[in-house]
């Protein structure tokens, strides 16, 4: 349903790194929405669970922007999505928000 590619700078060159979120689905008692991350040393997959498919892939999208501001990946400074330094374009819970960067530091001020 959705797809971004990020960049990962390593030393032998630039590795794409997608990211996938499914379209959430209705279980016997709540939502879930799929996503995955396909990290240079392999793919990792989670999921956001909600009442309603709104609320599933509202946390699976912050799920998603906190793997990738918790990654060794990130800290590495070698991760982007446009530019450099300038975020990623997801959101991420209040208890971490003090680890985003560039444009996504910009918005939650």
């Amino acid at each position: 349903m959705l797809r971004r590619i990020l960049t990962y700078a390593s030393e032998s060159g630039d590795i794409p790194v997608p990211i996938t979120i499914d379209t959430p689905r209705q279980g016997e008692r709540d939502w879930s929405c799929a996503y995955e991350i396909g990290w240079p040393d392999g793919p990792h997959r989670g999921f956001g669970y909600g009442i309603d498919a709104t609320q599933a892939m509202l946390l699976a999208l912050k799920a998603v922007g906190t793997d990738l501001y918790t990654s060794d990946h990130h800290r590495s400074g070698r991760l982007r999505w446009v530019e450099p330094g300038d975020g990623y374009g997801y959101p991420v819970p209040k208890v971490i928000r003090h680890l985003l960067v560039g444009g996504d530091a910009e918005d939650e001020a």
